[in-house]
């Protein structure tokens, strides 16, 4: 096992079980672990979009002003290390293999018939990883959900949910109202909340933050930002006030993601992590985060997104009309079975001049042909390889090729993207 591939053909092998909720397996490994997560001191965000941007803010500002800094994030794009990363740096594939072998011996002498998934072990990997490095502070980011996630038996310094939108409704429930409950499932008793969720989802934030005894940030009402010019913004918290904030990663909803980060970083300055305006100046201004409005490719322009569900497509949609206006977009999507697809290609497709349909080498993959009634004039193609060579053959070099849909579909996009180009 102490075979890096051995590892991820046993690790991926998992995924079999699927999506099983609750904390009893993961509890269960790290109690026979010695429950490496007591050990750390955290931060927890859960969300709908916007996870993984304010997840790198956060740390890269608490790296910056000089702690031992890991960061636990999914899905990865290219390889497996980027999930779990200690001063900006992946966990090696020796790392990966030794720690794979480390826990599945002693689960084996435990219960060998015992169950547990892909996200569980991932899970134990991550906490066991952070405490033989002895981190002083770990931002770990939520895989789906919140209250069963693998990831909610930590106790952070502070938790942050970004947003609260459609999402994973099959699993999470197809109402607002459930989802809210499910991401609120991170709130822990007397943690300090810090919170983009507005209406409905912030009410209900609100709601069982009072009733566990703790106090709530909420953007709009006790921290606050405004655009000040392109990917600029003031910002006012708890115990700062900053002026021409500039926020490097594209995108109007980044500098929301920024003072949502901002404010996090503002609590864990009273709680023993204080940072520096101007660590947050040199932070966000050279941020940079994998596959949120990257651009991979110029002439013609390749632009990959994570963007996967109907709120984080919306965005998508408003920042490609606003930024790409005046040129012919070539829509490359592919996404996987349990999204709504339907209302994401609703939302994006009137504002492309093609779309080419597509799916990602994965099992949860969505079939490009049941996608096609949503984009009448769209063509099919079954894998992203053939989906980039259409694009290719279809654009010139002043053209826009946008890649959306899932974190999978544009990992394979990035990975191949100058053999095709």
């Amino acid at each position: 096992m102490r075979d890096y591939s051995a590892a991820l053909e046993y690790l991926y092998g998992l995924e079999r079980f699927g999506m099983v909720f609750g904390l009893e397996n993961i509890s269960w490994i790290l109690n026979i672990m010695g429950n490496p997560h007591k050990a750390l001191k955290t931060v927890h965000i859960a969300g709908t979009n916007g996870k993984g941007s304010v997840t790198a803010m956060i740390a890269g500002m608490l790296r910056k002003e000089g702690y031992s800094t890991g960061a636990y994030t999914s899905p990865h794009l290219l390889s497996f290390t980027e999930r779990i990363t200690v001063n900006g740096e992946e966990i090696l594939e020796e790392e990966v293999a030794e720690l794979t072998e480390y826990i599945r011996d002693r689960i084996q002498k435990e219960d060998r018939n015992r169950f547990f998934t892909f996200f569980d072990f991932t899970t134990a990997i991550a906490f066991e990883y952070f405490r033989r490095k002895k981190v002083d502070i770990a931002v770990i980011e939520t895989g789906l959900g919140g209250r069963l996630d693998s990831t909610n038996v930590i106790e952070p310094l502070v938790s942050v949910i970004t947003n609260i939108a459609y999402d994973h409704t099959e699993y999470l429930g197809n109402t607002i109202e459930a989802i809210a409950r499910e991401k609120t499932g991170i709130i822990k008793k007397g943690i300090p909340v810090v919170t983009g969720a507005a209406d409905i989802p912030l009410g209900i934030i609100d709601e069982v933050a009072e009733r566990l005894e703790c106090p709530v940030y909420s953007l709009g009402r006790d921290f606050f930002y405004e655009k000040t010019g392109e990917q600029v913004m003031s910002y006012r918290g708890p115990s700062r006030t900053l002026e021409d904030v500039r926020v490097n990663m594209e995108g109007d909803h980044q500098l929301v993601n920024g003072a949502v980060a901002l404010c996090a970083v503002d609590i864990l300055s009273t709680l023993g992590f204080p940072v520096r305006d101007s660590t947050v100046y040199d932070v966000l201004s050279d941020i940079r985060c994998q596959g949120r409005l990257e651009e991979v490719r110029q002439r013609p322009t390749v632009l990959i997104d994570g963007a996967h569900n109907p709120s984080g497509i919306h965005v998508l949609t408003e920042f490609i009309k606003a930024r790409y206006g005046d040129r012919k977009k070539i829509l490359v999507f592919g996404v996987m079975k349990d999204k709504e697809y339907d209302r994401m290609l609703q939302e994006i497709v009137p504002s492309m001049d093609m779309t080419i349909l597509t799916r990602p080498d994965m099992e949860r993959a969505l079939s490009p042909s049941l996608m096609k009634a949503y984009a009448k004039d769209a063509i099919i193609t079954e894998d992203t390889r053939s989906a980039l060579r259409t694009a290719k053959t279809l654009s010139k070099e002043d053209d826009l090729i946008l890649v959306t849909g899932s974190f999978y579909t544009i990992g394979e996009a990035k990975a191949i993207i100058h053999e095709i180009f």
